[in-house]
């Protein structure tokens, strides 16, 4: 079995699906406007930088979803696909999924946002097996902690080894898709990493390896 790995945010899509959700919040009043905005960005700028506190970002980002009711959630979670997600589909992206899918490929994202963002993008996407930061939840209700390893950085490593040999599979023949230097960890274990717009510490770490840099935008 072949994996074909795929981070989510500036990859197959064209921006950020954890920024999008935040500004989707303030948009729809859930959150308190100008605070949530700023902090949100900051966040965001962190993560570019590389100088992101994943567990500080995640208890800002997991707690609008202790103040709500889920069904309500998962109402918002819909419209917030279809305003903010569906925009961002590249067709370049879809195209490249599809090739490794005719391949016989097995085919995965393996994203840092958390699975209530981003398990409706996999889907939308047709791509069966998502690891992602998993929120916490307790009698049918998100706590606004984070259950187990992030999948961030080295976390992603982490997270993937233990999916591997719970399926019984290696990284031999992998392939691994990122625009983000928080993402070398994994891209230096896969056999076939690929830089796809890449960030500029990024981009000049493949090119020194001799790694692919491609475009999917446009």
């Amino acid at each position: 079995m072949t994996l074909a790995l795929f981070d989510l945010d500036n990859t197959l899509l064209a921006g950020d699906s954890d920024h999008a959700w935040g500004e989707f919040l303030v948009e729809e009043g859930l959150v308190d406007a100008e605070a949530y905005r700023q902090a949100n960005d900051r966040f965001y700028q962190e993560y570019l930088n590389g100088e992101l506190d994943i567990f500080h970002y995640l208890r800002f980002a997991l707690q609008p979803l202790t103040r709500h009711d889920l069904n309500d959630l998962l109402a918002w979670r819909e419209r917030f696909v279809e305003q903010k997600i569906r925009p961002m589909l590249q067709s370049r992206a879809q195209a490249l999924v599809e090739r490794h899918r005719e391949q016989g490929h097995t085919l995965m994202i393996i994203t840092a946002t958390n699975r209530f963002v981003t398990e409706p993008i996999a889907r939308l996407m047709g791509i069966e097996h998502l690891i992602a930061t998993e929120p916490e939840m307790v009698n049918g209700r998100f706590t606004g902690e984070v259950a187990g390893v992030p999948s961030f950085q080295e976390g992603k490593v982490v997270r993937l080894k233990d999916w591997l040999a719970s399926h019984g599979h290696t990284l031999e023949n992998a392939w691994f898709y990122s625009d983000s230097h928080n993402d070398l960890p994994l891209l230096r274990a896969v056999t076939h990493p690929v830089a796809v717009d890449p960030d500029p510490t990024l981009e000049q770490q493949a090119k020194a390896a001799g790694w692919p840099v491609i475009s999917l935008r446009g």
